[in-house]
């Protein structure tokens, strides 16, 4: 085995995670992508793009709203209605058909959503009334953001309840597990941060405040679908989004040492430049931690295997390089390098282009169209 493939050999080593066998250490991360219809409905497409990337030791989905409130983008999936279920059962029936494994990931925008985003028309709901001050992506282009609503308390417990909900609709779609989205500037983020959490109620002030709402949503999936299929993603520090946190570290060792108790599947952490975010979990947690580089760090094949090996990660999910290399892993095996993005149009736009048009290693560049398999 020459040198790159003995430094990336971590990756390719099998996991146990509760009752799923993982057959290597790489998690697709989840990515925000934008192929449902324009009523949360996931698409043939959107099954073809999961099937692809099935050989990842485990999928984490894009970002899926549990809610009508929970909504960012129009053409973003949901877990909460029954067609939104069935297009979901699609998804995973050819993720497991190509021998993958697949997380749901539950993603409540809070502030980050905007009524033109919303079937409703609705206005976006928050800890506290502090907008956002970017721009909000729309499929008029991007116009300027909304002022929250500051949430009530029964507000509070039906966003706790409706997270705890969408968890069972993702299991009776098929798939494997859910992630709680607590990171990158969504809703629970919003509560465990400073300048987003402005309230002296029960979920404000102090840590045990702060911390209120990411542990009842927790505790509620855990009870709803077993804690051994729940992961939760945190991201200590991460100013997306304009995210302040000024101190993470007393606010997420409580968060911890309040949720480990239940025995969660595993914790999905994001590196910061600014905070250890990665070192602070491992002194911290004791279940099997899912380690990412970082928001603005590269990913590469040997960075993402040191993970592994220094020990500062059991799993490590990659982004970016998925959207360019539906077969990540087989390239590691094969000691082949990973593909770049064509960058102006790998997200937000629709259909197959930039999406399941790239190519496996070995094989000649393909137009999207003729990709999608018709699903039955």
């Amino acid at each position: 085995m020459d040198t790159e493939r003995q430094s990336t050999g971590p990756l390719l080593d099998t996991y146990e995670l509760g009752g799923l066998h993982l057959p290597n250490r790489v998690v697709m991360a989840p990515m925000t992508r934008l192929r449902a219809d324009h009523h949360g409905v996931p698409t043939d497409l959107m099954a073809t793009y999961y099937a692809q990337r099935a050989g990842a030791g485990l999928i984490v989905s894009e970002g899926v709203a549990p809610s009508v409130d929970g909504r960012q983008y129009l053409t973003e999936p949901g877990l909460h209605t029954e067609v939104q279920v069935e297009g979901w059962r699609r998804v995973t029936d050819a993720v497991h058909g190509a021998g993958g494994r697949i997380f749901a990931q539950l993603m409540h925008a809070g502030r980050g959503g905007h009524p033109a985003n919303r079937p409703d028309g609705g206005t976006p709901v928050a800890p506290s009334v502090v907008p956002r001050t970017d721009l909000v992506h729309t499929l008029d282009g991007k116009v300027e953001p909304v002022a929250p609503r500051a949430m009530t308390i029964p507000e509070i417990t039906a966003a706790v309840t409706d997270h705890a909900e969408a968890a069972r609709a993702a299991m009776r779609a098929g798939f494997d597990g859910v992630e709680i989205h607590g990171a990158n500037g969504y809703l629970p983020h919003q509560f465990l941060a400073d300048n987003t959490n402005l309230r002296t109620d029960a979920y404000g002030g102090d840590t045990t405040g702060r911390i209120r709402f990411t542990v009842e949503v927790t505790e509620a999936v855990a009870d709803a679908v077993g804690a051994d299929r729940v992961g939760l993603r945190l991201s200590p520090g991460n100013r997306q989004f304009e995210m302040v946190e000024r101190d993470p570290g007393p606010v997420y060792r409580r968060l911890l040492r309040a949720i480990s108790p239940l025995g969660l599947a595993y914790l999905h952490v994001t590196e910061d430049r600014d905070h250890p975010a990665l070192a602070e979990a491992r002194r911290n947690w004791h279940g099997t931690l899912v380690g990412n580089t970082g928001e603005h760090v590269e990913t590469t094949p040997e960075g993402a295997a040191a993970l592994i090996t220094e020990g500062r990660a059991d799993l490590v999910s990659v982004g970016r390089p998925y959207i360019s290399n539906p077969d990540v892993v087989e390239r590691v095996a094969a000691g082949v390098p990973w593909a770049g993005i064509r960058e102006k149009e790998f997200r937000y736009t629709s259909g197959p282009r930039g999406y399941v048009d790239y190519p496996r290693h070995g094989e000649r560049p393909r137009h999207g169209e003729d990709l999608v398999a018709p699903l039955t």
